[in-house]
């Protein structure tokens, strides 16, 4: 993967959004298919800035996609308020299996709103002997924050 661009090439989440990056209820990853054709899934993710931070498994289509080409695009919204949403668009500038097993018992208790563990808790505890989770790292570029609820 390239080399992180300098400051001027972020874009930064709005305070008013934050809410929507934070463990929020519905985040939907948007990746690039070897052939070009878009591949979505849902995820869990966090905010610490600049980076967006999803997870995942060694080896899952979205991964794949990820090494492959990091362009990438993370829908966020409350089911409660659809009109209210984060579409960011960016790059993946970092994918490790360092940390990637807390960042996600970090996600899986605050989704849970307990302390949890991933494997055991949230999926069958054997996953842990054939999965392995990679964080990534996405770098926003573009930030389109939305609130059509005042309408």
């Amino acid at each position: 993967m390239k080399a992180e661009p300098g400051a001027r090439d972020v874009a930064r989440v709005p305070d008013s959004f934050l809410d929507l990056v934070q463990c929020p209820p519905v985040a939907v990853l948007s990746t690039v298919m070897p052939s070009g054709a878009p591949h979505s899934s849902v995820v869990w993710c966090d905010y610490e800035e600049p980076y967006l931070r999803v997870n995942t498994m060694r080896g899952f289509r979205k991964e794949r996609n990820m090494r492959a080409n990091p362009k990438v695009t993370l829908l966020c919204f409350d089911p409660a308020e659809p009109l209210r949403y984060l579409e960011l668009r960016g790059r993946v500038v970092g994918m490790t299996e360092d940390g990637a097993g807390e960042h996600l018992d970090r996600l899986a208790s605050n989704y849970a709103g307990r302390p949890v563990s991933y494997f055991g808790d949230a999926i069958p505890a054997e996953y842990a002997d054939t999965e392995i989770p990679v964080l990534c790292r996405i770098l926003p570029n573009q930030v389109i924050a939305r609130d059509w609820t005042r309408w």
